[in-house]
């Protein structure tokens, strides 16, 4: 289990090694490379298992490297926040080399996770960008719909991010409305999953349709449809919020 306290004295201990959005697999086939040395410019992380872990960003990916989407269709769900902060880390190290408000090179603080600008004093802290998900339901149907960059036959819940000002529930109102047409009633709070890519919190929903009445926006939205739970499409992978909130759905109606 990953420990958030970042091991502010250790020299030695796992390394995840990343670049461009890949992980390198280590000997026993997970992410953790075997404990070593650390260097200067690896990112300490926390703990694994009470073991220091370390991030080291490398200039290329290897042949061999699979993805973060893969990694996380892979590995046991325990794995989850390691693989998660792992590439939301180094996104962020990535993008905040230089300050966002006079440019001047940024310097990285051991003590947090910060990057400090010694010109200006501006420290810029990892991005977290919250969003919706909403499973919408009529019953037992389920409304799901197909993004243009979907696999092809993949069909998912509804979500978007929250805008400013925006609480998340009428982040939820806005977003189905927009994309699909159909006015809601009763919203659930599902639960959260952190989705690193890049850096998005997904706040997970359950919200039941006035009508079933669908018009899509054509824009982020290819196709939506009701589905029965006795015929439905290929759904998003088992490690997405997206799938644990129609398994939390098609329980609860197999239980009725």
């Amino acid at each position: 289990m990953l420990r958030r306290e970042l091991p502010l004295e250790a020299r030695e201990g796992h390394v995840i090694r990343l670049a461009e959005g890949r992980i390198a697999p280590a000997p026993d086939g997970g992410v953790l490379q075997p404990i070593i040395l650390w260097t200067e410019q690896m990112q300490p992380l926390g703990y694994w298992h009470d073991v220091p872990v370390a991030l080291s960003i490398e200039a290329e990916a290897g042949d061999d490297w699979p993805s973060g989407r893969e990694w996380l269709a892979r590995l046991p769900e325990s794995r989850f926040g390691l693989v998660s902060t792992s590439l939301q880390v180094a996104a962020w190290l990535r993008n905040h080399r230089f300050c966002g408000r006079c440019g001047a090179p940024a310097a990285r603080l051991d003590a947090e996770f910060a990057m400090h600008c010694h010109g200006c004093g501006h420290r810029n802290y990892p991005r977290i960008s919250p969003c919706i998900i909403t499973l919408v339901t009529h019953g037992e149907s389920l409304l799901l719909a197909r993004s243009p960059r979907f696999p092809p036959r993949r069909y998912s819940t509804l979500a978007g991010f929250i805008e400013p000002g925006e609480s998340a529930e009428e982040a939820v109102r806005r977003e189905i409305f927009e994309e699909v047409g159909v006015s809601v009633g009763r919203i659930r709070y599902f639960r959260s999953q952190a989705w690193p890519f890049p850096h998005a919190l997904m706040l997970g929903f359950f919200a039941e349709a006035a009508s079933r009445r669908i018009r899509i926006d054509g824009v982020e939205i290819a196709d939506a449809a009701w589905f029965s739970p006795r015929q439905l499409p290929q759904l998003p992978p088992l490690y997405s919020i997206s799938r644990a909130l129609i398994e939390t759905h098609l329980a609860e109606v197999a239980a009725r």
